[in-house]
C-alpha cells in the first residue's frame, strides 16, 4: 500500500455529481465511462487536495454544481507518511474555496506540507508547442511538488509586478516609488529562480537514475531577454530591474524576470527539440517527466505522489499502458485514471480498483465494482 493515499473520498454537489462516495484502499483507481459522464471531475475534487486552483484552475463558482448552485464540498481521509488527515475543502454561493485539516481552518497552501498530487491532462498535450506561459504554469507546479512555498514567492513577485506595471502605465518616473516595490520583485524573483532550477535538477537525476519505457527529455530553463549574470541573487535582480526600468517605462510593463522564463525541452536520444517531435513522442516525453517527479518526490517526501492521469491510456498502444501500470505500480502511487472503457486497463487486472460512472440527465453516477 502507498504511503500517500486516500481511503475515502467524496463530493457533495461538486460539478456534475450530487453525491459521490468512494471507499478506497490505496491501489491505482480505473475510472472509466462515457466521454461527458463526469469522470475528470473526480480527477479534479481530488486535485484540489492540493495547493493552487486544481487541474483545471477553475474558479470556485465553476465547480458548484448546476441548476442548484448551492455549492459544493469534498471532503477525504489522507494518509500520509503513516499518519492520517482528516481534509475538507468547500464553497459556499461562489465564495472562495475554504479549507480545515484535522477540523481546523487552513491555508491551502498547508495542503501541500501533507500531501503531494502530480497531473497529466488532455490539455497539457500542447506544451511544447502552445506559448511560454503554459510552459511556465507546468515548471511552477512541478517546482510546486517539491517546495510547497514556491507558491508564495510566485504570489508575492506577482503582486509586486502588477503594482510597479500600474506604475510604468502611468509613466511615474520618480525612482522613489519603484525601489520597495523592485526589492520585493527581486527577493521573491530570485526564490522562484532557485526553486525552479532545483525542481530541473530532481527531475534530470530521477530520469538519469531510472530505466523506463518512456523516453527521458532533456529541459533547460531560458528566458526572452537575460535578466542579469545571477538570477538567484536579490540584489543582482533589483540592480536589473534598476537599469531596465527606462525601457520598462517605454513598453508600460515589466521586460526582465521569472515572468518572462520559458522551459525548453528536447527528446534526449534523438537531439530532437519537443516542439518538433510527433504528437506521441511529445505525450510520451510528458509522461516520462510525470513519472520522473513522481520518483523523485518518493525520495525526497517519502512517498509517491498521488498521480491524477486523465484518459492517458487513449493515447498508448497496448505495450506502452502495460509499461506505465508497471511503472505506477513500482512507485507504489495511487493513481486515479480515466478512460472510456474498462478495456484500457486490462494490463492492470486486479492491481487496481474500477469505478464506472454513468450520466443519468445530467447527474453522475460513480459505481465501485
Amino acid at each position: 500500500m502507498s504511503g500517500l493515499f486516500l481511503s475515502q473520498l467524496t463530493l457533495s454537489h461538486y460539478r456534475s455529481h450530487k453525491r459521490a462516495r468512494l471507499a478506497l484502499d490505496g491501489r491505482p483507481v480505473a475510472i472509466f465511462g462515457p466521454n461527458g459522464a463526469g469522470k475528470t471531475n473526480i480527477l479534479e475534487a481530488v486535485s484540489i487536495l492540493s495547493p493552487g486552483r486544481g487541474l483545471r484552475r477553475a474558479s470556485s463558482e465553476d465547480m458548484t454544481r448546476r441548476p442548484e448552485a448551492l455549492g459544493w464540498k469534498v471532503t477525504s481521509a489522507l494518509t500520509s507518511l503513516g499518519q492520517p488527515h482528516d481534509i475538507e475543502t468547500w464553497s459556499e454561493g461562489g465564495a472562495s474555496r475554504q479549507t480545515k485539516i484535522d477540523g481546523k481552518a487552513a491555508a491551502q497552501t498547508a495542503l501541500g506540507k501533507i500531501a503531494r498530487v502530480l497531473w497529466l491532462i488532455p490539455a497539457m498535450d500542447r506544451l511544447w508547442i502552445e506559448g511560454a506561459e503554459g510552459r511556465r504554469r507546468f515548471l511552477d507546479r512541478t517546482t510546486l511538488s517539491f517546495e510547497p512555498t514556491h507558491a508564495e514567492a510566485v504570489l508575492t513577485y506577482e503582486k509586486a509586478m502588477r503594482e510597479r506595471n500600474k506604475l510604468l502605465k502611468d509613466m511615474v518616473g520618480d525612482a522613489h516609488w519603484y525601489k520597495a516595490l523592485e526589492g520585493q520583485m527581486a527577493e521573491a524573483g530570485a526564490r522562484i529562480h532557485a526553486n525552479r532550477t532545483h525542481a530541473l535538477t530532481r527531475l534530470a537525476e530521477a530520469q538519469a537514475a531510472a530505466e523506463t519505457a518512456f523516453p527521458s527529455a532533456t529541459l533547460t530553463l531560458t528566458h526572452a531577454e537575460p535578466s542579469c549574470d545571477a538570477p538567484d541573487d536579490p540584489q543582482a535582480l533589483q540592480d536589473a530591474f534598476t537599469r531596465s526600468r527606462p525601457r520598462d517605462l517605454a513598453a508600460g510593463r515589466t521586460l526582465i524576470g521569472p515572468h518572462r522564463a520559458d522551459l525548453y525541452g528536447v527528446f534526449a536520444a534523438k537531439d530532437v527539440p519537443a516542439k518538433d517531435c510527433s504528437t506521441g513522442e511529445q505525450k510520451a516525453l510528458l509522461i516520462s517527466l510525470i513519472l520522473a517527479n513522481a520518483r523523485a518526490l518518493k525520495d525526497d517526501f517519502g512517498a509517491a505522489p498521488i498521480l491524477l492521469l486523465d484518459e492517458v491510456a487513449a493515447h498508448l498502444d497496448a505495450s506502452r499502458r502495460a509499461a506505465l501500470y508497471d511503472e505506477i505500480c513500482a512507485l507504489e502511487s495511487q493513481a486515479f485514471m480515466t478512460g472510456t472503457g474498462s478495456e484500457l486497463f486490462g494490463e492492470l487486472d486486479d492491481r487496481a480498483q474500477y469505478v464506472e460512472v454513468t450520466d443519468d440527465n445530467g447527474n453522475s453516477n460513480a459505481r465501485q465494482l
